[in-house]
């Protein structure tokens, strides 16, 4: 009988209890709880299991070996000693303002304290996790288990009270430091890394395991513990849409892998996307991506004018996975940390590891360019979503009259207030509509003069698209012709259509195109 899936239960004793799917990590954990004094951080992108990790450490150490049996930990030389635990979770606080984290962390350590039995009087939250530490240390060292710290920060990111709310938290966050002599265990989680909080300056106890090896697939379901755990739903989705296993397993693949956390380690499933792709009746759907996608993080890629096709096309340095400031964030940074873009491959040169990346998987980079889209040009996303469809289907028809006064309509509907006059924004914009429509920008195509280039590549045509700011088509289709962009694909035995046009500033239009056919 197929065990129940459930995305929305965190809490690893009712998983068990109720008898749902667990996919076993215990093997990791047991890896990081063997020293008999040991501290962690580790960073991943939201609902991906962080929470559910952090409750089953807990029952661990609260000796609750009944609920391990038939996982690998329970035949582990392990004592099943009962330690006091102080669990603080950051989900579903108020981070508003600084009075309203002070009280948010009070009743957190409250709500702590009552668990062992210990009333904690004072109003001031740093000096009560100081009491509660020292009062349950009297007999045991404690464990802390510190969930989202980041979601403060990332709750206030643009705010003017951002830097209060930090300095609050790191003086919070180091009492961790001043009583390390008194822990038998400590593990924090969150979705990023900034500077300036303590747990990366003052709390240099803690083990940074975010991009270790040992740890890239502890987190996110791999090839093989897919097929295995999900080997009764896999067969009955098989049923349902009528497809062969071959053909399905790398459309699920497709749509819900990609995620990888180290270079050098094999992909991961994104677990809560698997999860509700079966209970809902196997429908391929974005499932992670509308959970709740930051509007800051939209927000940033406009002021910042970020550039996707130079930040997909060219390598970086792993100075991207580092914290970042929070009076200086990148957006880079931001957008690996919390799961939107993913290390695809790396390489050395001159003894430095350098990193291409790109969107996960299908479902995070649809739904990425058509929120990002809609967001930015103030459309509607189901506008967005008919009006890419309409383009897909001009293109198969060979149509690229239609094509083109389909893309001239999108930016028809873009708000007068959003800004396409600078070579950013005007390539943000078409970047992403191509992106959608399946294209793959040409990266050394590209110059300074605001245009973009694109190439189509679909059955037995490709077409080479150059956009010109302010000129003409002509001149889009001579530079075309002069770089010959096109004579890659000469022996492909394809038909090659170029089609140059020119964006308008001051009408805020596409003024004309033209094409050609080349063999």
């Amino acid at each position: 009988m197929m065990k129940e899936l459930t995305s929305y239960t965190y809490s690893f004793e009712e998983l068990i209890q109720g008898e749902f799917l667990y996919v076993d990590k215990t093997e990791y954990i047991w890896n990081m709880i063997r020293p008999r004094t040991a501290g962690y951080f580790l960073s991943r992108p939201r609902r991906f299991g962080k929470s559910l990790t952090v409750s089953t450490l807990k029952a661990i150490f609260q000796g609750k070996k009944e609920l391990f049996n038939g996982l690998v930990i329970y035949d582990k030389p392990y004592d099943w000693k009962q330690y006091p635990v102080i669990h603080l979770d950051m989900n579903g606080c108020k981070f508003n303002s600084v009075e309203e984290l002070n009280h948010s962390l009070c009743s957190l350590l409250q709500e702590a304290g009552e668990d062992h039995q210990i009333s904690l009087q004072d109003d001031e939250p740093n000096q009560m996790f100081r009491n509660l530490i020292r009062q349950l240390s009297e007999k045991e060292q404690v464990v802390i288990l510190l969930d989202e710290y980041d979601k403060p920060i990332l709750n206030n990111l643009g705010e003017p009270h951002a830097e209060d709310i930090l300095d609050n938290l790191k003086a919070f966050y180091s009492v961790i430091k001043a009583f390390e002599n008194k822990e038998r265990f400590v593990f924090v989680t969150g979705v990023s890394k900034f500077c300036h909080v303590s747990l990366f300056s003052d709390l240099n106890n803690l083990t940074d395991i975010t991009m270790n090896r040992d740890y890239a697939t502890m987190f996110g379901y791999t090839q093989e513990e897919f097929e295995t755990y999900f080997a009764d739903r896999i067969d009955s989705a098989c049923k349902q849409l009528n497809m062969p296993r071959e053909e399905l397993l790398p459309e699920i693949k497709a749509w819900y892998d990609g995620y990888r956390f180290h270079a050098k380690t094999e992909s991961v499933y994104n677990p809560v996307s698997l999860a509700q792709f079966f209970t809902n009746d196997a429908e391929f759907n974005n499932y992670w991506f509308s959970t709740g996608t930051p509007s800051f993080l939209m927000e940033l890629t406009k002021k910042a004018d970020f550039n996707f096709e130079k930040t997909l096309s060219e390598p970086v340095m792993g100075l991207a996975f580092n914290a970042f400031e929070i009076d200086r964030i990148d957006p880079l940074a931001l957008l690996l940390q919390t799961g939107y873009l993913t290390i695809k491959s790396s390489f050395v040169d001159l003894g430095e590891t350098l990193y291409y990346l790109d969107f996960p998987n299908r479902e995070v980079k649809s739904a990425f360019e058509t929120y990002l889209i809609s967001d930015y040009a103030s459309i509607p996303q189901e506008t967005v979503g008919a009006n890419v469809f309409k383009m897909v289907k001009a293109i198969k028809a060979r149509d690229v009259n239609l094509f083109m006064e389909l893309l001239k309509t999108f930016f028809a509907a873009v708000q007068y207030d959003v800004a396409t006059d600078t070579e950013g924004r005007f390539q943000l914009l078409f970047y992403s509509v191509f992106l959608l429509i399946g294209v793959r920008v040409e990266a050394e195509s590209r110059t300074n003069n605001g245009r973009i280039d694109a190439v189509i590549c679909d059955g037995d045509h490709v077409y080479v698209f150059e956009f010109k700011l302010n000129q003409t088509a002509e001149i889009a289709l001579e530079q075309i012709r002069d770089k010959e962009y096109f004579r890659k694909y000469q022996h492909s035995g394809r038909k090659i259509v170029l089609v140059g046009a020119n964006f308008d500033t001051v009408s805020r239009q596409i003024t004309e195109w033209k094409s050609e056919t080349v063999c």
